[in-house]
């Protein structure tokens, strides 16, 4: 397992490929982009986002996201990169990873450490525009998001 939470940008083959040959066994392999929008849910022309974060219990939240999810399924290996500090439109914002031996685990454990990782970590996100700054409200989709684990078998939403 592995977890990063850095300012530098996110070479997502390099951890893609390392994730792939730390996973031995491996039969499936899926993984998450998340990219930052030019569009914001209010704003229009999003240059940048400023991600801020809780140093140390944002790694721990991470890892316990993460252990939750290799309680529920079998899992070969993690990766969860995030980054921090001002990211430009159209960068990469986080990567996630999973490698299993089976698609369905892969792509379940995927899911749900993206929808836990969208209500559960400590980030803050301020959008930078031409028409200023403005700080991004939690979505009421995303916790339905996270919240429909409870519903389908997974583990407890982490909190």
């Amino acid at each position: 397992m592995s977890i990063s939470v850095q300012f530098k940008a996110i070479d997502c083959n390099r951890q893609i490929d390392t994730l792939r040959a730390r996973a031995k066994g491996l039969g499936a392999l899926v993984t998450f982009t998340g990219y930052v929008r030019d569009l914001g849910l209010t704003t229009t022309g999003v240059s940048e986002l400023f991600l801020e974060h809780y140093p140390g219990m944002t790694e721990r939240s991470l890892e316990a996201i993460v252990a939750a999810a290799r309680q529920r399924w079998q899992l070969l290996d993690v990766a969860v990169t995030h980054r921090v500090g001002s990211i430009a439109a159209a960068e990469p914002i986080v990567l996630v990873g999973v490698a299993s031996l089976h698609r369905q685990a892969a792509f379940d454990a995927c899911a749900y450490i993206m929808d836990q990782l969208k209500t559960c970590v400590p980030f803050w996100k301020c959008e930078q525009s031409r028409n200023g700054a403005r700080w991004v409200d939690a979505r009421e989709s995303d916790a339905q998001a996270a919240a429909r684990w409870l519903h389908n078998g997974g583990p407890e939403p982490f909190r």
